[in-house]
């Protein structure tokens, strides 16, 4: 049956996609046809997760490619693929649905047959790349989901920034793909065949530094894919160039198959490494939430903000599983598995609230037809479930109760707080708890990035006419933001479900199963009495908590309200004796201001202030403000190197002569070193 399901999968996705394009002629038929065939192949991929997940099976298949050498598996689900076919399938779902009313406003002004067909064929590749059994359709699929993804963030094609986006996201993408293949490369000639479970059987018994140089291959080529600093800059152009379904896509899923492909390598074939590997992995991850929370804080368009926050959260990720090498590296079975289940659990829970927030994004966008935050306000009235769904979104990425991303950034919190008592060594113990609060810190930045984001869109007044027309936003754009928003509230109230889901997983990983974390069952092993008892118990007493507050808070105002009789009046906002206007409403800009000067030895902030007088000095008639944040990772690091690039390829220009007997005396010259090289 699971066989099935999964044949069902991709056999959906390939004909919605060429159903789509072959009806382009019938724009609006065409978008129902192929989000339809999406929606279907994603109920049937959340099946397929959900019960190898359950039984802890494995499925094979493609037995027919025994007879190409180096191939014996075209597929293999395990209940690692099984897991990310779940988070891509419950997040396309939603997405697929949200798409029916975002996608109408391309009617008359895009071929929608080949939104439709890219789409499908996005999705159809990223489950086939995490169901790969093999480095050869890993690598095809890989590829066929950075072209579908390309072609998706170029849509718009006619607007020369999207065209720049595009060039800039393929280029990086296609660095981060070549590390991966020689990774491969070398894996393949030790083991001698492409199949990741043979591979496995050899990778754990690698000399150690054949190990380290695969391991450093795919942290850089999986690493930019995933957005980690300084590999990011991609990311936060290439996100608001996309439509935003399909940046709700690319943001909550497609940044996963890269830390798929790290766990697969890295956990599963090299069986993990050296502690320094996950001191690595750690410290790249906390540069990366904290800088990408901070980079989140000044930005002003919201689909910018957001492309950030995914850096912070890839950040928060890389830090679990950082931990989790840690631990493995010194033999703690139990404690890595805290760490790998707080990065598993965060990969689902950043899956839901990016989408959900992207599709927020794309709701403000539709209604107003601006990014810029500075021309919102007021939306809530005129908007008011598509607040209430962005509001969701925002207490789960802020990881405040009773939402989902408190619960697994607080198992992360654990994880690195126990590297401060572990049985580790003393470096290690005394920067488990300074990363604790780098983490802390992220958090507390993230709550404050939010607060900006809903405060300047939703609340006060609208500060242009395109906020004050806004109106809702179709029917089934609410329902797919609803989905996932009450995803978003049931794992934050019951994450035992989603735990014990990830069972098989870290029993395959780390040998130890999350499952000794529900019904009282302690997380850790009694020989190891330094740690805290970690507790389902103790993990929802936040929530409990927050629930008798929110109680006494309901009895002491209905109190109040009996005392003063039951009444209630309405008045005007107190205005100080003048009339309200937008123009005395905080900005994105102020709101960010402070934190931007707290950092400023970070952030690096420029500005020009533009001042023109009426009589002299004293009598202003405009003032001109513009602040920025400098670009450091591209002045620094890529504008030189592009430079470099440009020069060297300048000169070899010199070697295209035009001269035909020239090129051949190439070949030859090639054709003998590369014999000389062989013999």
């Amino acid at each position: 049956m699971t066989i099935l399901l999964f044949y069902l999968v991709l056999g959906l996705l390939l004909l919605g996609g060429l159903f789509a394009y072959s009806l382009q002629g019938k724009p609006r038929l065409s978008l129902r046809v192929g989000f339809s065939f999406a929606v279907g192949s994603a109920v049937a991929g959340t099946v397929l997760g959900i019960i190898i997940l359950l039984t802890g099976d494995t499925v094979y298949t493609g037995a027919g490619f025994a007879s190409l050498p180096g191939m014996n598996r075209a597929f293999l689900i395990d209940p690692l693929a099984a897991f990310f076919i779940l988070v891509i399938s419950l997040v396309s779902l939603a997405v697929s649905i949200f798409s029916f009313g975002y996608a109408e406003e391309y009617i008359g002004r895009h071929n929608l047959g080949m939104l439709g067909l890219l789409y499908n064929v996005f999705l159809l590749a990223m489950v086939a790349l995490v169901a790969s059994g093999n480095t050869f359709f890993f690598l095809f699929f890989w590829e066929l989901m950075s072209l579908a993804s390309y072609g998706l963030v170029v849509y718009d094609h006619r607007d020369s920034h999207v065209r720049r986006a595009g060039f800039v996201y393929i280029v990086m993408t296609h660095i981060g793909t070549l590390f991966i293949f020689l990774a491969f490369l070398l894996l393949y000639q030790t083991a001698g065949s492409f199949d990741f479970e043979h591979m496995a059987q050899f990778g754990r018994q690698l000399p150690s530094g054949f190990k380290t140089g695969i391991f450093l291959l795919v942290t850089v080529g999986f690493g930019t894919k995933a957005g980690i600093i300084p590999l990011h800059i991609w990311l936060p152009k290439a996100h608001p160039a996309a439509p935003s379904n399909v940046s709700a896509l690319m943001s909550g899923v497609m940044l996963k198959t890269a830390i798929y492909g790290f766990i697969r390598v890295v956990m599963d074939v090299l069986g993990g490494g050296s502690a320094w590997w996950g001191i690595l992995i750690l410290s790249l991850g906390t540069v990366s939430a904290l800088l990408g929370v901070m980079y989140a804080l000044m930005q002003h368009d919201i689909k910018e903000l957001l492309a950030y926050h995914s850096v912070e959260n890839i950040g928060i990720i890389l830090m679990g599983l950082g931990a989790a090498l840690i631990f493995q590296g010194y033999g703690l079975p139990v404690l890595a598995m805290i760490g790998l289940t707080a990065a598993l659990f965060h990969v689902l829970n950043h899956a839901l609230f990016k989408a959900l927030l992207f599709m927020g994004a794309g709701a403000i966008h539709h209604a107003t037809r601006t990014r810029d935050m500075e021309k919102m306000g007021g939306l809530l009235k005129l908007m008011p479930w598509t607040g209430f769904f962005f509001l969701v979104g925002s207490i789960s990425i802020a990881a405040l109760p009773p939402f989902n991303g408190f619960v697994s950034e607080w198992l992360t919190f654990q994880s690195l707080l126990v590297l401060g008592s572990a049985p580790l060594s003393l470096k290690l113990n005394i920067l488990g708890p300074v990363f604790g609060g780098a983490l802390a810190l992220t958090g507390a930045l993230a709550a404050a990035c939010f607060v900006k984001a809903f405060g300047i869109q939703f609340l006060a007044q609208p500060r242009s006419t395109q906020a004050a027309n806004a109106k809702e936003v179709p029917r089934s754009m609410l329902v797919g933001m609803g989905i996932l928003a009450v995803l978003c509230l049931v794992l934050g109230i019951f994450p035992s479900s989603a735990i014990q889901l990830l069972n098989p997983v870290t029993l395959h990983l780390v040998g130890y199963g999350s499952i000794q974390a529900l019904g009282g069952y302690a997380w850790l092993n009694p020989q190891i009495p330094l740690l805290p008892n970690l507790s389902y118990h103790t993990m929802i007493a936040p929530f409990v908590l927050f629930v008798v507050l929110a109680l006494g808070a309901l009895l002491v105002y209905r109190v109040v309200k009996r005392l003063g009789h039951g009444g209630t009046r309405i008045d005007e906002t107190w205005n100080c004796g003048g009339t309200l206007s937008p123009k005395m409403e905080y900005t994105a800009t102020s709101f960010a201001k402070p934190i931007r000067i707290i950092f400023r030895r970070i952030l690096l902030p420029k500005r020009v202030v533009e001042t023109e007088y009426a009589l002299g000095f004293h009598f202003t008639r405009s003032l001109k403000y513009e602040g920025a944040v400098k670009p450091f990772f591209e002045d620094i690091l890529y504008r030189p190197a592009r430079n470099v690039f440009l020069k060297v390829s300048g000169k070899m220009r010199l070697l295209q002569s035009g001269s035909i007997h020239l090129y051949l005396g190439y070949l030859f010259i090639t054709l003998v070193v590369l014999l000389i090289w062989a013999r």
